[in-house]
Parts: C-alpha cells; sequence; structure tokens
C-alpha cells in the first residue's frame, strides 16, 4: 500500500495499491467523499501510464493543483523512482 500526503488540496493523503501496472483500492482521505469516491471508483483497474495522462494538469477552482493533479503525481513519484 502506497501513501501520498498532497499538498494544497482538502484530501489529507491518498491511499493505492498497484499491482501489475494497475491501480487498486484507491482511498482519498478528507476532502470531498463524493467526489473522491468517484475518482476512486474510475480509477480502479486503470494502468498507471493512463491515470496519469488523464489527471496530471486537473486544477480545482483557482488553485494550481486538484485531487486528480496531486494522485498523478503521487504516481510520477513512484514510477521515476
Amino acid at each position: 500500500m502506497y501513501s501520498y500526503k498532497p499538498i494544497s488540496v482538502c484530501a489529507d493523503e491518498i491511499l493505492f495499491d498497484i499491482k501489475d501496472n494497475k491501480i487498486t483500492n484507491v482511498e482519498f482521505v478528507g476532502g470531498c467523499p463524493g467526489n473522491a469516491i468517484g475518482i476512486a471508483s474510475l480509477l480502479e483497474g486503470m494502468e498507471v501510464e493512463e491515470a496519469i495522462k488523464r489527471l496530471k494538469g486537473i486544477k480545482c477552482g483557482s488553485k494550481n493543483t486538484s485531487c486528480p493533479d496531486q494522485f498523478a503525481k503521487a504516481l510520477e513519484e513512484i514510477i521515476n523512482r
């Protein structure tokens, strides 16, 4: 299980697994529950690179980032290790 502490968003933590290059068990701790559950459901089984492609750069209101963008950053950190 991976844990990522997002910056400048409502969620306090993002928990997830990666198995065979596919995302599983996504959980956003804190933040907007409906959106977090929806994002987690859509990401289930998606390949890591595809998720990064779809989520990277999404902004939330006037913020320069969002929970989806922060998740993309978490994934990039893992694959760039």
